[in-house]
């Protein structure tokens, strides 16, 4: 089964979604998650390098073991430094990382094909435009994704059903969607956000808020499978 690096795995929307394409996930990420459904290495992972010999990935100045050889690479740099939430001060400016460029040239570097996930306002490529709507699910959620060493395609962004759900300046408004984070406004149940991601593995809201729904890179993940078998197969 070809192999997948999860890097800023977080709890793993991401991950669940590349195993459901056909991978083998490893996450690695700076915090504990003790949530992550597959392999996990605490570590930074801007600390990474790659064995040019063995092919496998170590942690920079730390006696870690291999951490095993892959086939593709998943980069979900923080998206905090890029957010109109922590943008719009000088302090939300300055206190979080950017890290797209550096995670790009990095991985550039190693040699095989990647994908960059990151929101609006982040130097990340537009390669690729999801939004939950295109899966069915009942959250929004536009996510752009650059990806580099394949072609992928994305489905037609079709017209959203109406609007998201809950408290906007004092006025409540129904709808389809949920607003999957915070924790005011009205913004549903730990389960109706579980419902709406697709993530049922995990209970924890911020970890929810943070992820991405599998089904995006269950998709992405599907079309990265055919050029790693192509690549597998030369």
């Amino acid at each position: 089964m070809p192999r997948i690096l999860d890097l800023f795995c977080g709890a793993g929307g991401a991950a669940m979604g590349y195993k459901r394409a056909g991978f083998d996930v490893v996450g690695v990420d700076i915090n504990a998650q003790p949530d992550y459904p597959f392999k996990f290495h605490q570590g930074d992972a801007t600390a990474l390098v790659q064995d040019r010999f063995e092919g496998c990935f170590h942690f920079r100045n730390l006696s870690w073991p291999c951490l095993g050889i892959f086939d593709a690479l998943h980069i979900s740099a923080p998206c905090q430094g890029y957010t109109a939430l922590t943008t719009g001060t000088n302090a939300g400016r300055t206190a979080q990382p950017r890290l797209v460029a550096a995670m790009r040239e990095w991985a550039d570097g190693t040699g095989l094909p990647y994908v960059i996930e990151n929101v609006q306002g982040s130097d990340v490529r537009r390669d690729l435009t999801l939004c939950g709507e295109m899966f069915g699910l009942d959250v929004i959620r536009h996510r752009y994704f650059e990806v580099a060493g394949f072609e992928a395609e994305a489905p037609s962004h079709v017209a959203h059903r109406g609007r998201v759900k809950g408290w906007r300046h004092g006025e409540y408004f129904d709808g389809p969607y949920f607003a999957v984070y915070g924790e005011g406004g009205g913004k549903g149940s730990v389960a109706e956000w579980q419902d709406a991601m697709g993530i049922h593995w995990t209970d924890n809201r911020h970890s929810i808020a943070e992820a991405i729904p599998p089904a995006y890179t269950e998709f992405i993940g599907r079309q990265l499978l055919e050029r790693v078998a192509v690549t597998s197969n030369v």
